[in-house]
């Protein structure tokens, strides 16, 4: 079992940046397959971007590709998420996901078993 909590996110302007963090419990944690995951209100949860845990392949969804960056620190067993040129659209609570077994998605929410409980970020025009 793993534990995720997120924080870093907050109120920006457009064309600013965050960077949010998940840190996990357990001491495989950077094994694990892990992704983060955005929901706006009355939308259903998108995908942003994941790293692959037996080689650090990342993915990125195609609404944030080219101003995000994904990436992880196995010392501190803690995952980022560095955004940049932020837009009002990516106003969301952003959630850190984990899986520690073999799928070959890594874009859909069903692919991954650990969820933490989400960080607000909010962009203003």
């Amino acid at each position: 079992q793993v534990q995720l909590v997120e924080s870093g996110g907050g109120l920006v302007q457009a064309g600013g940046s965050l960077r949010l963090s998940c840190a996990a419990s357990g001491r495989t944690f950077s094994m694990y397959d892990r992704g983060w995951f955005r929901q706006a209100p009355g939308k259903e949860r998108e995908f942003v971007a994941a790293i692959r845990g037996s080689d650090g392949r990342t993915y990125y969804g195609d609404s944030v590709r080219g101003r995000v960056i994904i990436s992880s620190d196995n010392v501190k067993n803690t995952l980022y998420l560095q955004m940049n040129s932020l837009k009002p659209e990516d106003t969301a609570v952003y959630l850190c996901a984990a899986r520690n077994r073999f799928a070959t998605s890594f874009y859909t929410t069903s692919a991954y078993d650990y969820w933490g409980q989400g960080t607000q970020v909010a962009v203003s025009s």
